[in-house]
């Protein structure tokens, strides 16, 4: 596996000057502090976040035994918040029923606050250990001070300390304002993992009642006494602007109290959303449309075209052409993807309250100091006025790692001197979101006399990320980030003896942002799909040729896993069955995955899905199948219907009716199954997403014999049934 993708843990060295104690000064309980590590390379490689700096986080014990974990991760439905307090619980010896944790503020002990790259138990794991472990110690020292006996004649058990010589005991609630006045201990012992009681069993999420009974708050919840309610439209193409608006029609309407001009779109304000919206609607903008109204499908296609002509050189190894013209047989084709949107079920809104001396901001985040920076950017105010507090994500899977939303509501506010919940509509959300890249592959691929794969020669053109992508004009770069490059050119993942690859950065009008899983959700398509067919070219069996040509130890563990799981090889499948198999690496984890699909004429019905993860330790292993289940569900959506498509310079699709979704008759049998090879621990929320374009289209493949290569799946005519 190469350096570059491992989520490795950062150095989480945690010494006494990075521990610290104080009294809560409302409960009289335990605060304590403790420092985590920058985050990961996969976070860095995430669009458009600010540097990585260390990120503090806090636990606190109060009187009552109430034990709470802030963190400045985001819980955005993937049960990351409920991982990350098994890791503080564990090595605390607490009482589970006593734990409850939340996301903090953004205060400045916490550092650069972002959640994204599948990152949030891999970069907490051994400080939230350690923060655990020290605060166990200091309750124990306390009960020893108390009783006038040895700390190492007392243990902590269950969120209490016990000397069993004199049966005395203690909660943690009576012993924490002792313990606060305590100095951190010198050396922290961790448990041996033969001890854990939590990490690595199955729990309950901490969430799930909320979610159950509707007492859960999101970002659209949020309520501030005195606020305005608003319904925004921008300008309809891509970087055009607002020319003009007469705000009668809206005044007019009784319950609107507004019409704010932003220079890109309209907000009406009312006391009430439906009533906005009305206001909204009875107005009719008019618009500077830009120098990208005349774009469409057709010159993007175009552009990327223009781009497969001029690829820069990337990763290379061996004579490609040499090995192409000497190989027994060879194969050429093309790949497509487009662009996808979002689409979370929450959509975008915000609540910010600009007063003269601080701006409060509730909203759904993914990434609060980067929220944080650009409202003050656009207020023209210090960062440090600007408090960002996270309610929890009707879905992020990348989207809210930006902050237009929250800028936009924050200029409102300010423009009216009140506190403003500005909610974006479906159709907004739609049509002017930062979108997942579109691409083309051109590949050619050789195979000798034995069926073994000899080379493959790959140029690819794509509208692509800042930071999270491949690109051309940062050549030296390309071996260092994950993807086609690393996990395909360098031969990572199979044993390709000569491999060149091509690339084009392509500037286009749509603006692109982050998607679930990033550029793995389309190199992992183009990649298995290509060593797909080398193995039909070479008249080999598709999971026993990846087996037979793997470089690494853990991917034949995961192929041969879900080999067992389907059945593959050893059970006769139905007339108009097939099985497809993909296995794809991506933030520190690999997953391999076997469709299994049952095709007449056009109509797909999806059977089943086998899974199977090695993401080293699987900290919360429910929250893993969770996560593997919902990347599957959201993939196979992509898949078959995902596609954002451009006409007169913006987006045509307005609202799920055109940007489908898998329905639950449509839905497969998921199976999981969790590998916990001892490797660097990787994440989980995006891997399971990578691998299921491929598996299906290789299992459709399989069952009918035609190859496909263009997504979405109903482009070509394939329909879920």
């Amino acid at each position: 596996m190469p350096k570059d993708m491992n989520t490795d843990i950062p150095d989480a060295n945690v010494s006494r000057r990075t521990l610290m104690t104080t009294t809560a000064a409302a409960s009289g309980g335990l605060l304590l502090g403790f420092a985590l590590p920058s985050l990961t390379a996969e976070d860095k490689l995430m669009a458009a976040v600010p540097k990585a700096t260390d990120i503090n986080a806090f636990v606190r014990i109060d009187p009552d035994n109430t034990i709470t974990v802030l963190t400045g991760k985001t819980e955005m439905g993937q049960g990351n918040l409920t991982g990350i307090a098994m890791l503080v619980a564990e090595e605390l010896e607490a009482d589970w029923s006593a734990i409850k944790v939340e996301t903090a503020p953004s205060l400045p002990q916490y550092g650069s606050m972002i959640t994204g790259g599948s990152s949030s138990i891999t970069s907490t794991f051994e400080p939230l250990r350690k923060a655990g472990a020290a605060a166990r110690e200091m309750l124990r020292q306390a009960a020893a001070a108390k009783w006038k006996v040895n700390p190492a004649d007392t243990r902590a058990e269950n969120g209490v300390v016990y000397h069993n010589a004199s049966k005395r005991k203690a909660s943690y609630g009576e012993l924490a304002p002792a313990a606060a006045k305590l100095a951190v201990p010198a050396d922290i012992f961790l448990k041996d993992p033969k001890a854990w009681k939590l990490i690595g069993k199955p729990n309950k999420r901490l969430d799930a009642p909320s979610k159950t009974d509707g007492t859960a708050v999101y970002g659209i919840d949020t309520q501030v006494p005195g606020m305005l309610i608003g319904s925004v439209r921008h300008c309809p193409t891509f970087g055009g602007k607002l020319a003009a608006v007469d705000e009668a029609p809206a005044m007019a309407i009784k319950g609107v109290s507004h019409v704010v001009k932003l220079e890109n779109a309209v907000v009406v304000l009312a006391n009430n959303y439906w009533t906005a919206q009305r206001g909204l609607e009875s107005l009719r903008p008019e618009w500077d449309l830009g120098e990208h109204a005349s774009a469409n499908e057709a010159t993007i296609s175009k552009a990327l075209d223009n781009g497969l002509k001029n690829t820069a050189e990337g990763p290379k190894a061996g004579d490609v052409d040499a090995a192409l013209a000497g190989a027994a047989k060879t194969v050429t084709a093309s790949y497509e993807v487009p662009y996808l949107s979002h689409s979370p079920m929450e959509p975008m809104n915000a609540t910010v309250w600009v007063q003269a001396d601080k701006v409060d901001v509730w909203a759904s985040i993914q990434a609060q100091t980067r929220a944080q920076n650009l409202v003050a950017a656009a207020l023209k105010i210090e960062p440090a006025k600007v408090m960002v507090y996270t309610a929890q994500l009707g879905g992020g899977f990348g989207r809210r790692l930006q902050a237009d939303y929250i800028v936009e509501a924050a200029l409102v506010s300010k423009a009216v001197g009140k506190p403003v919940k500005l909610v974006w509509s479906r159709e907004e959300d739609t049509r002017h979101s930062l979108y997942r890249p579109r691409a083309k592959v051109t590949f050619k691929g050789g195979v000798d006399k034995a069926g073994k794969p000899v080379a493959m020669k790959v140029a690819m053109a794509e509208h692509s990320v800042v930071g999270s992508t491949i690109r051309a004009n940062l050549p030296q770069r390309i071996p260092e980030i994950p993807g086609l490059a690393s996990g395909w050119m360098k031969g990572d993942a199979y044993n390709v003896p000569n491999m060149a690859f091509t690339y084009a950065d392509t500037p286009l009008a749509v603006p692109v942002g982050a998607w679930r899983s990033v550029q793995f959700s389309h190199n992992g398509f183009f990649g298995e799909s290509m060593i797909d067919e080398l193995a039909h070219l070479a008249g080999k069996d598709p999971l026993q040729f990846r087996i037979e040509n793997a470089t690494n130890p853990r991917y034949i563990a995961l192929l041969e896993k879900v080999r067992d799981m389907s059945g593959w090889g050893a059970r006769k499948l139905p007339q108009g069955h097939g099985l497809g198999v993909a296995m794809v690496e991506s933030f520190g984890s690999i997953v391999a995955e076997v469709a299994e699909v049952s095709v007449k004429g056009k109509d797909v019905k999806l059977q089943n899905v086998w899974c199977a993860i090695d993401c080293g330790l699987a900290v919360f292993p429910d929250g893993v199948i969770h996560q593997m289940e919902s990347c599957i569900t959201y993939g196979l959506s992509a898949a078959f219907f995902g596609q954002i498509t451009i006409d007169k310079g913006g987006v045509q699709q307005s609202n799920f009716d055109g940007y489908d979704m898998v329905r639950i008759g449509q839905a497969p049998n998921v199976e999981v199954a969790i590998i916990n090879s001892g490797a660097k621990m990787g994440g989980a929320g995006e891997p399971g997403l990578p691998p299921v374009a491929p598996a299906l289209a290789n299992a459709i493949f399989a069952a009918a014999g035609e190859r496909v290569r263009t997504l979405p799946l109903v482009k070509s005519g394939w329909r879920p049934v």
